[in-house]
């Protein structure tokens, strides 16, 4: 059986109707795939259409402020990547007048462009034989061709991309690496793929040898590590509220958020209280019942506690309600803000 040609006949058959796969548009390939990086379509699709309604041409982009490309992405998780974004809409923009590099290896020069993404470019929109290689493409070529190299080790990915180009069909790149990416998707699951419908069973290695669920290897686990943040709610004698900006390196950088007091572990509720007591001198503090939430990120539990504390005095730099809902927050205080303090908008 050609591998090839029938994972493009089922793609053919079975493909979602999506908005990126109408176009060869660089700009609009180069949105999609890094909005779909660890994203689900599903998820990824209300933000590609909001970007591309927001910023039509990627001159749009690079003349957007940073706050108001930060706000398009809350949600969405992973804000390097709209900052890289932006700053390489701005670089093409400017530098080279609006014109995607179009090349394998001179869009890897991009900020924010890997070698997948890169590839995805290159191949759809410019039709350079390179193959794609991504966790779709390291789990069907894994399971298919019996690859039991442990996917976690750097050097593992230049075996799969070696396989992966060498079953590439000449002129045909676009249309093989949507295919294999998709059947990744949707028939090659991770967890209990239907085997029974999949074109490719009768010379599949791992259905074969039973092997499905145990490949392809994996051996290095995430560790996770908690984090405890306790934010302040702080308005003043106006209603107005306190916020800050996140500008040091780490999770959402240059998003905005109330004032934090993070801890190394949770401490009671009264010693908050103590805190907030030395920090704003005659303020009275409550704390949200029932707001707690934990926040998983891919490598960190946000341990996130809520409490209420009213100034009597007048604020300088606090901001009006109608401006909180404007800013770029994380999405854990976006809800919050929503569902807590809607009554003051």
């Amino acid at each position: 059986m050609n591998f090839s040609n029938s994972l493009i006949n089922w793609y053919l058959q079975n493909k979602r109707d999506l908005p990126w796969r109408k176009t060869q548009n660089p700009y609009h390939i180069w949105l999609s795939e890094i909005m779909l990086q660890q994203t689900r379509v599903a998820q990824g699709m209300p933000y590609y259409e909001a970007f591309t309604e927001a910023f039509p041409v990627i001159h749009d982009l690079a003349e957007a402020s940073e706050e108001k490309v930060l706000k398009l992405w809350q949600g969405l998780g992973y804000y390097s990547r709209a900052r890289n974004l932006h700053a390489t809409a701005k670089y093409i923009s400017k530098e080279l007048q609006g014109n995607f590099p179009d090349t394998y290896k001179e869009l890897l020069k991009l900020k924010g462009v890997g070698e997948y993404t890169a590839a995805a470019i290159a191949s759809i929109s410019f039709n350079e034989d390179v193959a794609v290689v991504d966790g779709n493409v390291f789990r069907v070529l894994a399971r298919y061709f019996g690859v039991e190299s442990d996917i976690a080790q750097s050097k593992t990915k230049k075996e799969f991309q070696e396989l992966a180009n060498s079953l590439l069909p000449k002129g045909k790149a676009a249309l093989f690496n949507q295919a294999v990416m998709e059947f990744g998707a949707m028939q090659c699951v991770p967890k209990n793929p239907d085997c029974n419908v999949c074109p490719l069973n009768e010379s599949c290695f791992a259905l074969q040898r039973k092997r499905v669920e145990a490949l392809p290897v994996k051996s290095k686990k995430v560790k996770i590590k908690d984090r405890y943040f306790n934010y302040l709610i702080v308005t003043d004698v106006n209603g107005n509220f306190l916020v800050e900006k996140r500008t040091s390196k780490g999770i959402w950088h240059n998003l905005y958020q109330f004032p934090l007091v993070e801890t190394e572990k949770e401490i009671p509720i009264t010693e908050v209280k103590n805190k907030i007591a030395e920090k704003y001198k005659g303020a009275t503090s409550v704390f949200f019942e029932g707001a707690s939430v934990i926040h998983k990120l891919s490598h960190q539990h946000l341990n996130i506690r809520f409490f209420q504390v009213q100034l009597h005095t007048e604020v300088k730099n606090a901001i009006e309600p109608e401006a909180l809902l404007k800013l770029p927050v994380p999405i854990v205080l976006h809800n919050f803000i929503i569902a807590n303090l809607s009554t003051v908008f």
